[in-house]
Protein backbone atom coordinates (compact mmCIF):
# COMPACT_ATOMS: atom_id res chain seq x y z
CA UNK A 1 0.00 0.00 0.00
CA UNK A 2 1.53 3.89 -0.95
CA UNK A 3 2.74 5.72 2.03
CA UNK A 4 1.41 8.45 3.37
CA UNK A 5 3.69 11.67 3.97
CA UNK A 6 2.33 13.71 6.36
CA UNK A 7 3.41 17.71 7.08
CA UNK A 8 1.95 19.23 10.16
CA UNK A 9 2.46 23.02 10.92
CA UNK A 10 5.48 24.07 12.10
CA UNK A 11 5.83 24.90 16.54
CA UNK A 12 8.64 26.65 16.99
CA UNK A 13 8.28 30.32 17.94
CA UNK A 14 9.27 32.35 14.88
CA UNK A 15 10.21 29.24 12.03
CA UNK A 16 8.68 30.77 9.04
CA UNK A 17 10.21 27.73 6.71
CA UNK A 18 8.50 24.93 5.72
CA UNK A 19 8.81 21.50 5.15
CA UNK A 20 7.00 21.11 1.77
CA UNK A 21 6.30 23.46 -1.05
CA UNK A 22 3.70 23.00 -3.31
CA UNK A 23 6.42 21.61 -6.20
CA UNK A 24 7.70 19.00 -4.01
CA UNK A 25 4.20 17.92 -3.68
CA UNK A 26 3.29 17.39 -6.79
CA UNK A 27 6.66 15.29 -7.45
CA UNK A 28 5.89 13.22 -4.15
CA UNK A 29 2.12 12.09 -6.24
CA UNK A 30 4.07 11.10 -9.21
CA UNK A 31 6.22 8.68 -6.83
CA UNK A 32 2.97 7.37 -6.18
CA UNK A 33 2.39 8.41 -2.30
CA UNK A 34 -0.48 10.33 -0.40
CA UNK A 35 0.59 13.76 1.11
CA UNK A 36 -1.71 14.85 3.70
CA UNK A 37 -0.93 18.61 5.33
CA UNK A 38 -2.45 20.83 8.26
CA UNK A 39 -4.06 23.74 7.02
CA UNK A 40 -2.07 26.61 6.55
CA UNK A 41 1.29 24.89 6.77
CA UNK A 42 2.71 26.49 4.45
CA UNK A 43 1.30 29.95 5.16
CA UNK A 44 4.48 31.48 7.47
CA UNK A 45 6.37 31.01 3.97
CA UNK A 46 3.96 32.57 1.60
CA UNK A 47 1.93 29.09 0.10
CA UNK A 48 -1.00 29.30 0.60
CA UNK A 49 -3.60 26.09 0.76
CA UNK A 50 -5.12 26.47 -2.43
CA UNK A 51 -1.43 26.74 -3.96
CA UNK A 52 -0.83 22.44 -3.05
CA UNK A 53 -3.22 20.66 -5.48
CA UNK A 54 -4.36 17.43 -5.18
CA UNK A 55 -3.00 16.97 -1.25
CA UNK A 56 -5.56 16.39 1.61
CA UNK A 57 -5.64 19.08 4.11
CA UNK A 58 -6.65 18.69 7.62
CA UNK A 59 -7.48 20.85 10.51
CA UNK A 60 -4.91 19.64 12.90
CA UNK A 61 -1.81 18.43 13.34
CA UNK A 62 -3.15 15.37 14.98
CA UNK A 63 -4.81 14.19 12.11
CA UNK A 64 -1.68 14.42 10.07
CA UNK A 65 0.36 12.29 12.29
CA UNK A 66 -2.99 9.50 12.55
CA UNK A 67 -2.54 9.51 8.87
CA UNK A 68 1.24 10.03 8.04
CA UNK A 69 3.67 6.87 7.66
CA UNK A 70 6.28 9.70 6.78
CA UNK A 71 6.50 12.81 8.34
CA UNK A 72 8.21 16.11 7.19
CA UNK A 73 9.62 19.09 9.82
CA UNK A 74 11.62 21.76 9.44
CA UNK A 75 12.29 21.93 13.50
CA UNK A 76 12.64 18.86 15.85
CA UNK A 77 9.33 17.41 17.21
CA UNK A 78 7.89 18.58 20.27
CA UNK A 79 7.49 15.89 23.04
CA UNK A 80 3.86 16.47 22.73
CA UNK A 81 4.18 15.76 18.63
CA UNK A 82 5.83 12.43 19.10
CA UNK A 83 3.31 11.08 21.35
CA UNK A 84 1.03 12.16 18.57
CA UNK A 85 2.99 9.56 16.20
CA UNK A 86 2.39 6.01 15.64
CA UNK A 87 5.14 3.19 16.51
CA UNK A 88 6.80 2.54 13.28
CA UNK A 89 5.98 5.97 12.21
CA UNK A 90 9.21 7.62 10.16
CA UNK A 91 10.18 11.47 10.49
CA UNK A 92 12.97 13.34 8.73
CA UNK A 93 14.23 16.98 10.02
CA UNK A 94 16.54 18.85 11.68
CA UNK A 95 16.63 17.16 15.20
CA UNK A 96 19.05 18.81 17.25
CA UNK A 97 20.34 15.74 19.26
CA UNK A 98 22.45 17.71 21.47
CA UNK A 99 20.05 20.17 22.76
CA UNK A 100 16.81 17.95 23.18
CA UNK A 101 18.49 14.47 24.42
CA UNK A 102 14.82 13.93 26.01
CA UNK A 103 13.03 14.40 22.81
CA UNK A 104 15.95 11.82 21.55
CA UNK A 105 14.83 9.25 24.30
CA UNK A 106 11.24 8.93 23.50
CA UNK A 107 12.00 8.92 19.97
CA UNK A 108 13.66 6.03 20.81
CA UNK A 109 11.14 4.92 23.31
CA UNK A 110 7.78 5.36 21.34
CA UNK A 111 9.77 3.13 18.56
CA UNK A 112 9.93 6.00 15.68
CA UNK A 113 12.50 6.55 13.10
CA UNK A 114 14.10 9.03 12.78
CA UNK A 115 16.59 10.94 10.36
CA UNK A 116 18.17 13.88 11.48
CA UNK A 117 19.12 16.63 8.46
CA UNK A 118 22.50 17.47 9.80
CA UNK A 119 23.57 14.28 9.77
CA UNK A 120 23.68 13.50 6.14
CA UNK A 121 26.91 12.46 5.23
CA UNK A 122 28.88 15.12 3.92
CA UNK A 123 29.60 13.01 0.26
CA UNK A 124 29.12 13.91 -3.34
CA UNK A 125 25.96 11.20 -3.76
CA UNK A 126 24.25 13.28 -0.88
CA UNK A 127 24.87 16.84 -2.13
CA UNK A 128 21.26 17.50 -3.06
CA UNK A 129 20.28 16.75 0.24
CA UNK A 130 22.78 18.46 2.07
CA UNK A 131 20.17 20.91 4.22
CA UNK A 132 23.17 22.44 5.92
CA UNK A 133 24.84 23.57 3.16
CA UNK A 134 21.75 24.79 1.40
CA UNK A 135 20.36 26.41 4.47
CA UNK A 136 23.56 27.99 5.20
CA UNK A 137 23.74 29.32 2.10
CA UNK A 138 20.58 31.34 2.86
CA UNK A 139 22.18 32.49 6.00
CA UNK A 140 25.40 33.71 4.52
CA UNK A 141 23.97 35.86 1.60
CA UNK A 142 21.38 37.00 4.21
CA UNK A 143 24.22 38.35 7.00
CA UNK A 144 25.27 41.01 4.14
CA UNK A 145 21.92 42.17 4.04
CA UNK A 146 21.67 42.30 7.72
CA UNK A 147 25.06 44.00 7.71
CA UNK A 148 24.48 46.63 5.27
CA UNK A 149 21.46 47.84 7.15
CA UNK A 150 23.26 48.19 10.09
CA UNK A 151 26.79 49.90 8.61
CA UNK A 152 27.34 53.36 8.44
CA UNK A 153 28.64 53.05 5.47
CA UNK A 154 28.30 52.85 2.05
CA UNK A 155 29.17 48.89 0.77
CA UNK A 156 29.99 50.02 -3.01
CA UNK A 157 32.21 53.07 -3.94
CA UNK A 158 30.58 55.93 -5.04
CA UNK A 159 31.41 59.16 -7.29
CA UNK A 160 29.70 61.97 -6.20
CA UNK A 161 29.31 65.79 -6.46
CA UNK A 162 31.02 65.62 -2.85
CA UNK A 163 33.57 63.76 -3.73
CA UNK A 164 34.55 59.78 -4.10
CA UNK A 165 33.32 57.25 -1.23
CA UNK A 166 36.03 54.77 -0.73
CA UNK A 167 34.39 51.28 -1.00
CA UNK A 168 33.39 49.32 2.67
CA UNK A 169 36.35 47.08 3.62
CA UNK A 170 34.44 43.51 4.37
CA UNK A 171 35.95 40.75 6.37
CA UNK A 172 34.67 37.26 6.46
CA UNK A 173 35.87 34.71 8.96
CA UNK A 174 35.02 31.17 7.90
CA UNK A 175 34.78 29.80 4.31
CA UNK A 176 32.41 27.42 4.00
CA UNK A 177 29.08 27.23 2.07
CA UNK A 178 27.96 30.07 4.28
CA UNK A 179 30.98 32.09 4.53
CA UNK A 180 31.45 31.94 0.64
CA UNK A 181 28.26 33.12 -0.09
CA UNK A 182 28.57 36.07 2.02
CA UNK A 183 31.48 36.74 0.53
CA UNK A 184 30.06 36.70 -3.00
CA UNK A 185 27.51 38.78 -1.25
CA UNK A 186 29.40 41.55 -0.52
CA UNK A 187 31.25 41.66 -3.88
CA UNK A 188 28.09 41.82 -5.35
CA UNK A 189 27.22 44.84 -3.55
CA UNK A 190 30.99 46.67 -4.29
CA UNK A 191 32.83 46.11 -1.12
CA UNK A 192 36.52 45.24 -0.79
CA UNK A 193 36.33 41.47 0.42
CA UNK A 194 38.67 39.87 2.75
CA UNK A 195 38.26 35.63 3.47
CA UNK A 196 39.72 33.91 6.17
CA UNK A 197 39.59 30.23 7.14
CA UNK A 198 41.92 28.20 9.04
CA UNK A 199 41.38 25.65 5.99
CA UNK A 200 44.14 26.31 3.71
CA UNK A 201 42.32 24.30 0.97
CA UNK A 202 39.86 27.45 0.87
CA UNK A 203 42.84 29.44 -0.53
CA UNK A 204 41.56 29.35 -4.08
CA UNK A 205 37.85 29.30 -3.62
CA UNK A 206 38.00 32.36 -1.75
CA UNK A 207 39.98 33.78 -4.25
CA UNK A 208 37.93 33.02 -7.39
CA UNK A 209 35.13 34.91 -5.45
CA UNK A 210 37.38 37.93 -5.95
CA UNK A 211 38.19 38.46 -2.38
CA UNK A 212 41.77 38.25 -1.15
CA UNK A 213 42.48 35.87 1.15
CA UNK A 214 44.17 36.03 4.72
CA UNK A 215 46.60 33.59 5.23
CA UNK A 216 48.22 32.88 8.41
CA UNK A 217 50.38 29.42 7.43
CA UNK A 218 47.76 27.78 9.91
CA UNK A 219 46.90 24.48 8.21
CA UNK A 220 43.58 22.91 10.25
CA UNK A 221 41.64 20.60 8.06
CA UNK A 222 39.10 18.38 9.84
CA UNK A 223 36.88 15.47 9.24
CA UNK A 224 33.70 16.42 7.46
CA UNK A 225 34.63 19.37 5.77
CA UNK A 226 35.10 20.97 9.37
CA UNK A 227 37.76 22.62 10.95
CA UNK A 228 39.51 20.79 13.89
CA UNK A 229 40.65 22.60 16.77
CA UNK A 230 43.62 24.33 17.19
CA UNK A 231 46.29 24.40 19.54
CA UNK A 232 47.04 27.21 22.01
CA UNK A 233 50.13 28.02 20.18
CA UNK A 234 47.93 28.43 16.87
CA UNK A 235 45.29 30.20 18.41
CA UNK A 236 47.75 32.57 19.77
CA UNK A 237 48.86 32.85 16.24
CA UNK A 238 45.52 33.68 14.58
CA UNK A 239 44.88 36.32 17.09
CA UNK A 240 47.88 38.29 16.30
CA UNK A 241 47.39 38.69 12.59
CA UNK A 242 43.52 38.43 12.59
CA UNK A 243 43.32 41.60 14.53
CA UNK A 244 45.26 43.91 12.13
CA UNK A 245 42.19 42.84 9.29
CA UNK A 246 39.70 43.13 12.07
CA UNK A 247 40.42 46.54 13.16
CA UNK A 248 40.68 47.25 9.69
CA UNK A 249 36.87 46.60 8.51
CA UNK A 250 33.62 48.42 8.30
CA UNK A 251 32.03 45.22 8.76
CA UNK A 252 33.29 41.53 9.91
CA UNK A 253 30.52 38.46 9.54
CA UNK A 254 31.63 35.75 11.28
CA UNK A 255 30.35 31.77 9.89
CA UNK A 256 32.97 29.34 11.78
CA UNK A 257 30.29 26.81 13.57
CA UNK A 258 29.98 22.71 13.86
CA UNK A 259 26.27 21.48 14.52
CA UNK A 260 26.64 20.20 17.88
CA UNK A 261 29.49 21.92 19.29
CA UNK A 262 30.33 25.53 20.61
CA UNK A 263 31.10 27.57 18.57
CA UNK A 264 35.17 28.90 18.57
CA UNK A 265 35.47 32.18 19.90
CA UNK A 266 37.84 33.85 17.44
CA UNK A 267 37.09 37.70 17.90
CA UNK A 268 38.34 39.19 21.27
CA UNK A 269 37.21 41.48 23.35
CA UNK A 270 40.17 43.70 22.61
CA UNK A 271 40.09 43.01 18.93
CA UNK A 272 36.59 44.41 19.38
CA UNK A 273 37.72 47.71 21.21
CA UNK A 274 40.85 48.04 18.47
CA UNK A 275 38.00 48.48 15.57
CA UNK A 276 36.99 52.34 14.35
CA UNK A 277 33.60 53.69 15.99
CA UNK A 278 30.51 52.69 13.85
CA UNK A 279 31.81 49.30 12.55
CA UNK A 280 29.61 46.70 12.52
CA UNK A 281 30.24 42.23 13.56
CA UNK A 282 27.18 39.83 12.18
CA UNK A 283 27.70 36.70 14.24
CA UNK A 284 26.24 34.03 12.37
CA UNK A 285 27.56 31.68 14.88
CA UNK A 286 25.64 33.22 17.71
CA UNK A 287 23.41 29.68 18.24
CA UNK A 288 26.38 28.04 19.38
CA UNK A 289 27.55 30.95 21.50
CA UNK A 290 28.64 33.14 19.04
CA UNK A 291 32.49 33.77 17.12
CA UNK A 292 33.16 36.91 19.42
CA UNK A 293 33.73 37.11 22.89
CA UNK A 294 30.96 39.28 23.58
CA UNK A 295 28.05 38.57 20.94
CA UNK A 296 24.89 37.56 22.56
CA UNK A 297 22.51 35.38 21.16
CA UNK A 298 19.41 36.76 19.44
CA UNK A 299 20.65 40.35 20.38
CA UNK A 300 22.46 43.65 18.80
CA UNK A 301 24.06 45.39 21.23
CA UNK A 302 26.81 47.95 21.13
CA UNK A 303 30.19 47.87 22.63
CA UNK A 304 32.52 50.88 22.33
CA UNK A 305 30.40 52.37 19.20
CA UNK A 306 30.86 48.59 17.53
CA UNK A 307 27.34 47.35 16.89
CA UNK A 308 27.22 42.99 17.42
CA UNK A 309 24.68 41.53 16.45
CA UNK A 310 23.96 38.07 17.10
CA UNK A 311 21.41 36.95 14.68
CA UNK A 312 19.39 33.42 15.59
CA UNK A 313 17.67 31.34 12.82
CA UNK A 314 19.10 33.17 10.09
CA UNK A 315 17.70 31.26 7.15
CA UNK A 316 14.16 31.44 7.92
CA UNK A 317 14.43 35.38 7.44
CA UNK A 318 14.12 34.30 3.53
CA UNK A 319 11.05 32.14 3.88
CA UNK A 320 10.18 30.97 0.46
CA UNK A 321 13.64 30.42 -1.11
CA UNK A 322 14.97 28.34 2.13
CA UNK A 323 11.42 26.48 1.87
CA UNK A 324 12.36 25.72 -1.85
CA UNK A 325 15.75 24.55 -1.21
CA UNK A 326 15.37 22.63 2.03
CA UNK A 327 11.85 20.71 0.83
CA UNK A 328 14.32 19.27 -2.36
CA UNK A 329 16.52 18.26 0.18
CA UNK A 330 14.02 16.06 2.16
CA UNK A 331 12.36 14.68 -1.27
CA UNK A 332 15.76 13.64 -2.66
CA UNK A 333 16.67 12.06 1.02
CA UNK A 334 12.70 10.43 0.93
CA UNK A 335 13.18 9.01 -2.77
CA UNK A 336 15.76 6.87 -1.55
CA UNK A 337 13.16 5.19 0.44
CA UNK A 338 10.47 5.27 -1.72
CA UNK A 339 9.84 2.06 -4.21
CA UNK A 340 9.37 4.01 -7.25
CA UNK A 341 6.82 1.33 -8.70
CA UNK A 342 4.21 1.10 -6.46
CA UNK A 343 4.96 3.90 -3.80
CA UNK A 344 5.11 1.58 -1.30
CA UNK A 345 7.99 2.46 1.87
CA UNK A 346 11.16 0.45 1.02
CA UNK A 347 14.46 1.44 3.18
CA UNK A 348 17.49 0.00 2.52
CA UNK A 349 19.67 -0.38 5.51
CA UNK A 350 22.76 -0.81 3.47
CA UNK A 351 22.86 2.68 2.10
CA UNK A 352 25.26 4.44 3.37
CA UNK A 353 23.36 7.86 3.17
CA UNK A 354 20.22 6.28 4.97
CA UNK A 355 22.83 4.90 7.99
CA UNK A 356 24.54 8.11 8.07
CA UNK A 357 21.07 10.08 8.76
CA UNK A 358 19.76 7.60 11.15
CA UNK A 359 19.00 8.98 14.45
CA UNK A 360 16.78 6.38 16.22
CA UNK A 361 15.03 3.37 14.69
CA UNK A 362 13.63 0.11 15.93
CA UNK A 363 13.86 1.54 19.63
CA UNK A 364 17.65 2.15 19.78
CA UNK A 365 19.39 5.87 19.31
CA UNK A 366 21.46 4.50 16.32
CA UNK A 367 23.56 7.78 16.12
CA UNK A 368 26.28 6.73 18.67
CA UNK A 369 27.49 10.43 20.09
CA UNK A 370 24.03 11.14 21.02
CA UNK A 371 23.86 7.44 22.60
CA UNK A 372 26.25 8.06 24.32
CA UNK A 373 25.13 11.22 25.55
CA UNK A 374 21.36 9.87 26.30
CA UNK A 375 22.35 6.07 27.91
CA UNK A 376 25.85 6.91 28.82
CA UNK A 377 28.77 4.69 28.27
CA UNK A 378 27.50 1.64 27.15
CA UNK A 379 26.69 0.74 23.85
Amino acid sequence: MPICVGVPKEQTPDERRVALVPDIAKRLEKLGVTVVIETDMGKAAHFLDGAYKGVQIVDSSQKVYEQADVVLKVQPPTEAEIEQMKAGTVIIGFMSAHRYPERVAKLRDNKITSLAMEFVPRISRAQSMDALSSQAAVAGYKSVIMAADLASVFFPMLTTAAGTIRPAKVLVIGAGVAGLQAIATARRLGAMVEGYDVRSATKEQVESLGAKFVDMEVKAEGEGGYARELTEEEKQQQRAILAKHVAAANVVITTAAIPGRPSPKIITKEMVEGMNPGSVIVDLASEGGGNCELTQAGKTIEHQNVIIHGPLNVASQTPIHASEMYAKNLFNLLSLMINKEDGTLAIDWEDEVIVGSTLTHDGEIKHAPTREKVEGAKS
